[in-house]
This record gives structure tokens, C-alpha cells and sequence, in this order.
């Protein structure tokens, strides 16, 4: 299948459309302007409350004529370019795919000769996430703002927590028990302050995760998946990742006492918002979210020191096969938690996973910002989609103004797409063509030249709380096109298999709850029965672990939420969760937001999905989940908590 690189097949009609939408920007620039100036967030009225001058009330009156002048000047050039702009949504292509070729041994062809389908296991790392990325005067009504400040921020802190290397953790002692409370999501490599990731002695390489082991004790399925391993350096593969030795004696000690500058540094960026800037947008050294920052918190950080000899650790000229010592913070309650009858591990993180291979992103509307997070992200993803759906009239009953806000980063190749607007949005969610992206991606071939493939579907559906009825017929249309989507892009026929599917994956904004009473209809949808949700128990019944992915807007910039680390601790607390995510609306007359909360059962709102098929696969594979997270890199830039899975995909060779 041919991938369209550009948004109109020919030169002629791409130029036209250049000129008709620079005719219509400035009058759409105006009214997004005029309109956010009146739609002040939570974190700007409190700047004005602090303000004795009044002087953004002033800058207020000053310009709202001014833009008022423009808008009327620019309305008939709007209307010239609109003219020409709406026939030519008709030839638009529903997609951009965008390469940014790396040669690397992170890249995508490299990629697909580290699994050839047999022997060892694979894991895939996936991500979701709703950025809510609009022009600013919409982003506004859920209290963000700075559209475009935000998309550049919410880039560079995905591609660094991505980027971020596996660290093989082996302790020394089993009755030192320190190192267990760490995140293993929170172990970061050297980062510089300008947010690029700097190189790390001895060529660290990215593999699934980060691995903890005590003197004879190994992690199950280590030896199929890594290859043999050892606690004693002479095995001769620290070349590949990068060691971190807990010895005894030291592992509780607070990392306070080995660098008190470091950790006071710590402590001071913990803090709020300096009055005056825009929070989180445009951080840079004092930016906890971000791993370049020299502030982000010890809590979740491990540091990693030398070896005997006195040299410093992590500097360039350290040779890669020393063994580290290791402080590492003792948390009062522990990151990384597995249930007795769970079969993955699960975590509130502070950073996205790394090695994250798969990111699917849902309300980048905006497409200057689209522009933005597509420049950032390219510095880890190899392939993007971005700017996907359709405008105008094309495809759909109604008028389109806004895009899908689909966007999709892969670091395996990407073999086909399609895209499918559903056709039956209404009230304002009509004005967007919502829809789902369908995707087959490479991720190994066998020694026979199999291709091994797997199926990714990204989606948004409709909004509105009370219209559960078109919710559950957008999941029959998505269950019906990813059917299609398989069938037309499959290569393989029983008798001659080409491609082997190694993992389905579903994944999106679905805008509905699995304990709200309200979305009762939505929760008992026969997609549940195909594809599995592991936060699920049942219709109606989540697990104990599982939170909420909404947050209640009005509380994004409070002080105890304005970091990720900040809300990080109070989501791993009931208490916490209730006071700042978003609960399900409650039906009993006069019931306060604090009451409403107390009564209600369960841990907020989770309205993004992760979901993935155990049928429909190659025979004799498992996908079976490894770890699940719910991230809070974003506190600050989105009112969505994103979340993360890793699949294991094991062969039935291994069993054998």
C-alpha cells in the first residue's frame, strides 16, 4: 500500500490550497484570540487576583478593538479563501505519513531483525493519550490554555521519557528490600538541560524493561527473552545494558546524604509555579516533568555512582563495565504493585515507559501544534501519521471544520493504513470528523521470510454523556472496519501463511466508564468480549488497582498536583484521587462537588482504553499483558491522565 506523504496528490492543488488557507488563517487567528481572551483559566484568574494593577484586565480592554478592526478587515479575504478552500477538501487525502529515516540501532529496520518469531519472547510497549490540543479559545473550556507552547512541551517530555535506557537493577542482599519500592518506569539516563538525551557509556541499548534480581534469583522467562545473564560482570554482556549493583549495606540510605546540593536541588523544584509564567508550557531547568531537568525529583530518580576505583559516575569517560552502587529513596508506599491474583505488574508512573514502541495521541486538532509535537516526537519515532481525517463535506453528512485528532508514532515500519469518520456524530462533536485510524505494522520476519505484523486501531468517540446509543454504534462500525482492515491488508491464506500476527491492539478516547450507571449500554458492548481490557473485571466492576484517566479541571494547577512526581503521590492515595479526579455525575439533587465524591464508589472516571485481542492471532502465541501504568508526565498540559501497556508475545516453541 502506498502511504500519502503529502495532503493532495498533485503540486497544482496543494498550492491552491496554500493560498486559500493563508487567506482564511487570519481571520480564524482573530476570533480564536478575541474569544480566549474572555475565557480565563483557573491558574490566570488567580494571576489576576494578584495583580493590583489589573494590568491583564487592562491589556483586555486595550486590544478586544483592535482585534475587533482586524477581524472585520480580514472577514472578505476569509470568505475569497473559503471558497476555494471547501471544493478542495473533496481531493484531500485522510492522512499524513511522515519518515524521519534512522540508521541507528534504534531504528526501524533494525528493529525488525531482533525477532525472527521464534525461541526468545518479544514485548511491545503502547501508549495512549488525550492532549487535548485545540485552537486555544476551545482548549480554554477545560481549563488549558497556550495550545502551541503546550504541544512543543508535551513532545519533548514524551520523546524523554521514551528515550530513557533499561536499567538491570541486581541487589546484593534479599534482605535488602529498598530497591523494590522504586518505579521501574522512573529509572532515567543522563539527560542534558536543553532536553535531548545525551550519549551514555557504553552504548546502552533499549530493551523491555527494567529487571530486579537478588543473589540467585532471576526474573521468569529472563534467559528466553535476554539471552543468559549473570550478576558477575566477566559474562560479557554489559556492553548492552547498563548495571546498577545494590549492595547491602547502603541500599536504604538516602541519596540526601551522598549529594546534599542535588537533593536540596530536588526539594526546590518541587514547588509551585513562579507568578507570571505559564505553568508547565515553557519549563525548561526547573521543569520536574521533563528527565533534562537538573530538579526533576530524587524520589524518582536512581542514581547511579562508581565503582571502587573513585571514579565519578556517569560521566562519559567511565567504562560501561564497572558496577554501580546505588542510593535509592525509600517510598512510603510502593510504585510497582502486582495483586496475588495478578498476572502483570501495575503502577501510578511519573514518566511514560521505556522503549515505548507504539504511541497513540487523540485530540491534536490543531495543526500548527500537530507540526510542533510531529518535530518533537521525530526524535525518537521513525514513522509518524499525523493531521488525520477529513474537512468540509468529504466522506460525511456534516460539515467538518476540525480534523480527527488522530496521531499515531510508531518505531516499527508502518505496511498500511485506513482511516473511517463515523457518520453519525452530532451536536458539536459533529464539527470534528471523529473517526478511528487503522494501522498494520511490521515488527520481525521469520528465517523463512515470514513477515511478522501487527494491527493497531487508534479512535475517539462521541462525547456527549447522554448519547450512549451512537456510542455503541460507533464500536459495531469500529468492530466492523477493523474486521475489513484485517481482511483487505491480509497477505496470508491458511495453507500459505506469509504474515504471522503477533498482537491486536485497540486502543482510544472511548468517552464512557466502566462504573457509571449512566453508561451501562456502552459497558456490556460486545467489544468487550472480544478484545480484553486488563483493568476490567467485569461489566460494571473494575479492579482494585485501576484509576481514573479524567482529571477534574478545575484542580490542574493546584501546588499539589502542578508536577508529575506532585501527582504522582496523590493519586496513589483514595483521598487524593477523590479530590482531583473527575467522578461520574451524580444523580441526587442538591449533593456538593466534596459530598458527590464521598459518595461514590471506585477510583474516578477511566475513559481511555487499552484493549488486545488473545484470538486471532498465530497459533500457539500468547500476547499476554506485562505491565500497565497510568502516566502523569503531562500534569499541567492536559486534562487526561495517559496510559501505557506492554504486551509480551511469547511462541509456542518456548513452552515446548
Amino acid at each position: 500500500m502506498v502511504l500519502y506523504t503529502t495532503p493532495f496528490p498533485n503540486s497544482c492543488l496543494s498550492a491552491l490550497h496554500a493560498v486559500s488557507w493563508a487567506l482564511i488563517f487570519p481571520c480564524y487567528w482573530l476570533v480564536d484570540r478575541l474569544v480566549a481572551s474572555f475565557i480565563p483559566t483557573t491558574f490566570e484568574k488567580r494571576q489576576r487576583a494578584d495583580d493590583p494593577c489589573c494590568l491583564q484586565l487592562f491589556c483586555t480592554v486595550l486590544f478586544t478593538p483592535i482585534y475587533l478592526a482586524l477581524l472585520v478587515a480580514a472577514l472578505p479575504f476569509a470568505f475569497l479563501g473559503f471558497i476555494f478552500w471547501s471544493p478542495l477538501q473533496s481531493a484531500r487525502r485522510p492522512y499524513i505519513y511522515s519518515r524521519l529515516e534512522d540508521k541507528s540501532s534504534a531504528g526501524g529496520a533494525a528493529l525488525l531483525s531482533e525477532w525472527k518469531g521464534s525461541g526468545a519472547s518479544k514485548s511491545f510497549c503502547f501508549a495512549t493519550a488525550n492532549l487535548c490540543l485545540l485552537p486555544d479559545s476551545l482548549a480554554r473550556l477545560n481549563n488549558v490554555f497556550n495550545t502551541q507552547a503546550r504541544a512543543k512541551e508535551i513532545g519533548q517530555r514524551i520523546r524523554n521519557g521514551a528515550a530513557r535506557p533499561q536499567i538491570k537493577i541486581y541487589i546484593d542482599s534479599p534482605t535488602n528490600t529498598s530497591i523494590s519500592a522504586a518505579s521501574f518506569s522512573s529509572l532515567v539516563s543522563p539527560q542534558g538541560s536543553d532536553g535531548g538525551a545525551r550519549a551514555v557509556p557504553g552504548s546502552i541499548k533499549r530493551t523491555a524493561s527494567v529487571e530486579y534480581k537478588g543473589d540467585g534469583g532471576r526474573h521468569p522467562g529472563e534467559e528466553a527473552a535476554n539471552g543468559p545473564a549473570s550478576g558477575d560482570p566477566a559474562d560479557g554482556n554489559l556492553e548492552d545494558a547498563c548495571i546498577v549493583r545494590i549492595s547491602g549495606d547502603e541500599g536504604g540510605r538516602p541519596p540526601e546524604a551522598d549529594d546534599p546540593a542535588t537533593g536540596s536541588q530536588a526539594r526546590n523544584g518541587a514547588g509551585g509555579t513562579p507568578k507570571g509564567q505559564t505553568p508547565n508550557h515553557n519549563q525548561r531547568d526547573g521543569d520536574s516533568g521533563s528527565l533534562g531537568s537538573p530538579s526533576a525529583s530524587r524520589e524518582s530518580l536512581v542514581k547511579a555512582r562508581a565503582g571502587p576505583d573513585g571514579t565519578g559516575g556517569g560521566e562519559p569517560g567511565v567504562n560501561s563495565k564497572l558496577l554501580y552502587k546505588t542510593s535509592v529513596v525509600k517510598k512510603a508506599a510502593a510504585r510497582r504493585r502486582r495483586h496475588p491474583d495478578e498476572a502483570f505488574d501495575h503502577e501510578v508512573s511519573a514518566f511514560f515507559p521505556a522503549n515505548l514502541d507504539f504511541l497513540c495521541l487523540q485530540e491534536v486538532f490543531d495543526k500548527r501544534a500537530a507540526a510542533k509535537l510531529k518535530e518533537q516526537l521525530h526524535g525518537y519515532f521513525e514513522y509518524i501519521l499525523y493531521d488525520v481525517g477529513v474537512y468540509g463535506c468529504h466522506g460525511c453528512c456534516n460539515f467538518k471544520c476540525l480534523n480527527s485528532g488522530l496521531f499515531f508514532a510508531s518505531r516499527y515500519p508502518v505496511m498500511d493504513v485506513a482511516y473511517h469518520c463515523y457518520p453519525n456524530g452530532c451536536s458539536f462533536d459533529a464539527l470534528a470528523s471523529k473517526g478511528a485510524l487503522f494501522l498494520k505494522v511490521q515488527v520481525g520476519s521469520t528465517p523463512q521470510d515470514q513477515r511478522i505484523v501487527g494491527y493497531i486501531a487508534c479512535t475517539h468517540l462521541h462525547a456527549p454523556p447522554e448519547d450512549s446509543a451512537i456510542r455503541c454504534e460507533q464500536l459495531d462500525l469500529l468492530q466492523d472496519w477493523l474486521a475489513d482492515f484485517r481482511k483487505s491488508t491480509s497477505s496470508s491464506s491458511a495453507a500459505n501463511p506469509e504474515e504471522l500476527v503477533a498482537f491486536d491492539v485497540i486502543c482510544g478516547d472511548l468517552n464512557f466508564d466502566n462504573c457509571s450507571s449512566d453508561d451501562k449500554l456502552e459497558q456490556q458492548h460486545s467489544l468487550f468480549t472480544r478484545y480484553k481490557d486488563p483493568c476490567r473485571l467485569g461489566p460494571g466492576e473494575e479492579k482494585p488497582w485501576a484509576i481514573g484517566t479524567l482529571l477534574d479541571i478545575n484542580g490542574l494547577y493546584d501546588e499539589d498536583v502542578c508536577t508529575p512526581d506532585n501527582l504522582q503521590k496523590v493519586l496513589e492515595s483514595e483521598e487524593g484521587r477523590r479530590e482531583y479526579l473527575a467522578f461520574p455525575t451524580s444523580k441526587s439533587p442538591g449533593a456538593g462537588q466534596k459530598g458527590r465524591k464521598d459518595l461514590l464508589k471506585g477510583n474516578g472516571r477511566r475513559i481511555d482504553y487499552m484493549l488486545h485481542a488473545e484470538e486471532g492471532l498465530c497459533p500457539d502465541w500468547k500476547a499476554e499483558v506485562e505491565e500497565f501504568s497510568f502516566i502523569t508526565q503531562l500534569s499541567g498540559l492536559t486534562d487526561h491522565l495517559p496510559v501505557a501497556m506492554r504486551l509480551m508475545v511469547s511462541t509456542g516453541e518456548e513452552e515446548a
